[in-house]
């Protein structure tokens, strides 16, 4: 009796270890941190603390670079000034719009949540909460530096 326990442990253990192995996703440890820079450090952690409710890293704001957090979300805000010469988004380089077309879309668990948490804290809502024809619901914000954020349903 006490052998037959003793596999049939073994087995369950064995078992409960492999469905979890598989549950991983494929590229493990990967996460995404966006990067957002500013003419304005206060007024974007500001926005994305006060309204939207991510919270910021540390008791005050790095002037260098602010990371800010809400679940498995991370923005990195860091100054327009501080960039390179040759960096991509050099703000001297005033004649080509970089990042144009991109659209950060945040997938919440309650939108209409989310959308009267950012109603009632008087930030303007640029595109109104509503169903799309692709099933999830979203409202529409511009951030302070321009950024365009679709806050969304998951399903």
């Amino acid at each position: 009796m006490r052998v037959a326990l003793a596999v049939f442990a073994s087995t369950l253990i064995l078992i409960l270890s492999c469905s979890t192995k598989q549950q991983q996703p494929h590229e493990a440890g990967m996460n995404l941190r966006l990067e957002l820079f500013t003419s304005n450090m206060e007024k974007s952690v500001d926005f994305y603390t006060g309204v939207l409710d991510f919270k910021m890293e540390g008791s005050s704001i790095n002037h260098s670079y602010q990371p800010v957090k809400k679940g498995n979300v991370t923005l990195g805000i860091g100054p327009l000034r501080k960039l390179s010469e040759d960096h991509h988004f050099n703000p001297k380089d005033g004649t080509i719009q970089k990042g144009y077309g991109v659209e950060l879309v945040l997938e919440v668990d309650n939108v209409t949540e989310v959308y009267e948490q950012v109603k009632s804290s008087g930030y303007p809502i640029h595109g109104p909460l509503k169903t799309q024809p692709w099933g999830l619901t979203d409202f529409r914000l511009v951030d302070p530096n321009g950024y365009y954020l679709r806050i969304t349903s998951k399903e």
